[in-house]
């Protein structure tokens, strides 16, 4: 089994994939076809893909009984012990530092929203 998910790929891209995959929903994928033509339709998603990103997970022989690839995608597998993980990016990295001033702290107390929820609409 083959499943390969696209985001924001242009449409000639989706059209190409339907030869030899089903699209189930808007921009996934799913098929059996040969390691050879997976791999060769893998290729032309990453060279094709532009802008987009793209995750091809499909059936192998390990523990899991599955493996993934990405292209252009923030999270990445990585190897842990003979077990496949996503590492995601770390927030903390990306923000600035107006980002982590007293002004953005939050306010304590409950929201406006939870009292709402907690002692109905007044």
């Amino acid at each position: 089994m083959t499943v390969i998910v696209l985001t924001n790929c242009p449409a000639g891209l989706r059209g190409f994939l339907t030869r030899w995959l089903l699209e189930i929903s808007a921009g996934v994928f799913i098929g059996n076809p040969s390691a050879r033509v997976r791999d060769l339709l893998w290729d032309e998603v990453r060279q094709h893909a532009g802008q987009g990103r793209a995750l091809l997970a499909h059936t192998s022989n390990n523990e899991q009984g599955y493996t993934f690839r990405t292209h252009d995608h923030a999270w990445h597998p990585i190897d842990h012990e003979g077990v496949t993980l996503i590492r995601r990016p770390d927030p903390e990295a990306h923000t600035s530092r107006n980002e982590t001033g007293p002004e953005s702290a939050p306010r304590p107390g409950w929201s406006r929203a939870s009292k709402r929820r907690r002692f109905g609409r007044k």
